[in-house]
Parts: C-alpha cells; structure tokens; sequence
C-alpha cells in the first residue's frame, strides 16, 4: 500500500479528526481513509441502517399489562385478511 503524507493541517481540524476518530472508534488514519473512500465514491453507504432514538424514553417504562395491551394491539394489525390477497 501507498503512503501519502497531507501537509498544512491546522491544529484545529487535527483536533477535530482526532474528536470524530475517537467518537467512531476508529483511528485517525482509518477515519481519513474512510472519508476520503467515501467523497470520491468508492465505499458503498448504508442505505438501510439508521438508528432511531426518537422511542428512547419510553424503554422499560411500560407495566407488563400495558405491554399486553400494545402486544395485543400490534398482533392484530398484522393479521392477513386472505379475503383481500385472493
């Protein structure tokens, strides 16, 4: 593999790569490689991966009666009315 050194990186965005780096978990060459891979099209992104917090509030709030309740709810939508798919 190729070595290429980039010059004139500011020690503002060296902070912020080591910030980003750490945040990912990934090393500050990793994070570069990726991100370059990336922007000049050559890593696939994630189409269907997102995560969602939006719900994070209400895990293990529920009473068992109350997930019952929901369960039951949600099992009844997702019935098939063969009717329909004849």
């Amino acid at each position: 593999m190729k070595a290429i050194t980039i010059r004139g990186i500011d020690s503002s965005v060296s902070s912020k790569l080591k910030q980003v780096a750490n945040n990912e978990k990934k090393s500050v060459n990793q994070l570069v490689l990726d991100m370059i891979k990336q922007n000049i099209g050559m890593q696939k992104r994630k189409k269907y991966t997102k995560k969602y917090n939006d719900l994070d509030h209400l895990f293990g709030k529920w009473t068992d009666a109350e997930f019952e309740k929901i369960q039951g709810i949600v099992d009844s939508q997702r019935k098939i009315d063969l009717e329909l798919w004849k």
